[in-house]
């Protein structure tokens, strides 16, 4: 269930505003969303997991507080990424 090297590396690379960043709001957010799909696919396929799914609240509630954060800092950047990762707000 873990992100894979590689696909880790592509979204940092493509979210990173700078060389070397990998603590943005829009690299974490990335990589929560990318969590987060892995972990919807995985739990509709095995529905008994319910421990799963108390993880899946946990970075859920964390991604809802990061893009906060950013729609607070800079509206234009938190538009961007919603934008960019297709996510409903």
């Amino acid at each position: 269930m873990a992100i894979s090297k590689e696909k880790k590396d592509e979204l940092i690379k493509k979210f990173a505003r700078h060389e070397g960043d990998t603590g943005s709001p829009e690299v974490q957010i990335a990589l929560l969303t990318d969590d987060i799909n892995n972990l919807n696919a995985h739990l509709k396929a095995n529905k008994q997991d319910h421990h799963s799914y108390v993880g899946l609240l946990k970075k859920i509630g964390h991604r809802r507080n990061l893009l906060r954060y950013l729609k607070n800092k800079d509206i234009q950047r938190y538009r961007d990424l919603i934008q960019e990762l297709g996510l409903r707000r």
